[in-house]
């Protein structure tokens, strides 16, 4: 009898043991693939996917500066007078504004020795920088450069401020790194709110010495942060004059600072815009070459060439009044403008993108910035 029990237990325990072992092997399921059922196809493994590409594509504006035949601005324009293309094709315009958006400013001051002589007139301009470029409700910071670039002052309101620190503008070395200054210049914009307009004012020679970036690059920035460049191109023949006495230059045709013809009416009359009329220079091909390359001008004027890039205005320079002048000027400009937004449809999204800007208006001059340049598409981030 006690055999017979032992050998049911081992019969149980045995049984258990198989049991139990059959488990898991039951939830793994059968090694190796099914048969497919008929009528069913066979199930085939996921493709390769293809890393995800995309573009960023902002809110594209452009200021649009609009005169008489007379070269009087034009201020009674409505949204519906204006048609603006991307690469030819026409844009639904989301945003229309004259004069009437916030605006900051990066003011750009030239602090070399070599302009010793001219800096009294710049320091003294000051108070035309607070009260007719800034405004009562625009807000600027300051830049200033030689060998190398300070922040003079971040942005403020504060016209006291502002005057205070263009006053006080100090005498540097002999370096002038105006392309790492205006870099500079578009970095602090950049990070300014979307809906305000943002300018950069230069005030310097249109001379680069020793800069780590290339003008190309930064205007590229510019134009894609929608920033527009004006310029108060310092003379140094000027400078010259009222330093100390150097060897005559062999004279010009015409008096420095003037010019042997009248201007094109609606048109500020400097040695690039003289070229331009006489067909001895093509700056907007210059500036858009430099833009698509990254790189900086073979030749001409960069303070010119990176207002025409960007819609602005430069103004040259020779007597002490016409820096203040030149500086009036603008201001007038910059509250008398148009701005038009859109987002680009309808065009390939990379590469240089041309811009133009219709007004239905008969007779009148009009002036944008000529595009912008985005680059290859980066890769999305997983």
């Amino acid at each position: 009898m006690m055999k017979r029990l032992n050998t049911i237990s081992v019969v149980a325990l045995l049984a258990l043991f198989l049991t139990a072992a059959a488990g898991p092997a039951r939830g793994q399921g059968p090694v190796g693939p099914l048969p497919p059922k008929p009528g069913v196809p066979i199930q085939k493994p996921p493709a390769k996917q293809k890393p995800d590409i995309s573009v960023k594509v902002d809110l594209v504006s452009t200021p649009v500066s609009v005169r008489d035949a007379n070269g009087e601005l034009v201020l009674n324009l409505t949204q519906g007078d204006f048609r603006v293309f991307d690469n030819g094709v026409e844009q639904k315009i989301e945003h229309f504004d004259l004069g009437g958006d916030p605006l900051s400013f990066v003011l750009v001051f030239e602090t070399s020795s070599r302009i010793e002589a001219l800096l009294p007139a710049v320091r003294k301009s000051a108070i035309v920088f607070t009260q007719t470029v800034v405004g009562p409700n625009g807000e600027a910071a300051v830049v200033g450069f030689n060998d190398t670039v300070d922040r003079l002052l971040p942005f403020t309101k504060n016209e006291e401020e502002i005057e205070r620190a263009i006053t006080t503008l100090p005498m540097g070395q002999s370096g002038a790194k105006l392309y790492d200054a205006m870099s500079q210049g578009v970095g602090l914009l950049r990070n300014r709110p979307a809906n305000r307009r943002r300018i950069l004012v230069v005030v310097a020679e249109a001379t680069d010495t020793g800069s780590e970036d290339k003008l190309g690059q930064v205007l590229r920035e510019a134009q894609l942060a929608n920033i527009t460049v004006y310029c108060v191109g310092l003379s140094t023949t000027a400078a010259e004059f009222r330093g100390p006495s150097k060897q005559a230059a062999p004279p010009a045709i015409s008096p420095p600072g003037t010019f042997g013809q009248p201007p094109v009416p609606g048109t500020p009359q400097t040695p690039t815009t003289e070229a331009q009329r006489e067909g001895n220079m093509d700056l907007l091909g210059a500036a858009v070459w430099a833009v698509q390359h990254a790189a900086n001008l073979v030749r001409g004027n960069a303070l010119e060439a990176a207002a025409v890039a960007t819609g602005g205005m430069e103004l040259s320079t020779f007597h002490d009044r016409s820096i203040e002048d030149a500086i009036d000027n603008i201001g007038g400009e910059v509250h008398a403008q148009y701005t038009l937004a859109y987002r680009p449809a309808g065009s390939d999204p990379t590469g240089y993108h041309e811009i133009k800007v219709q007004v239905t208006r008969p007779g009148l001059k009009v002036r944008w910035r000529p595009g912008y340049y985005l680059g290859p598409p980066e890769r999305a981030e997983k």
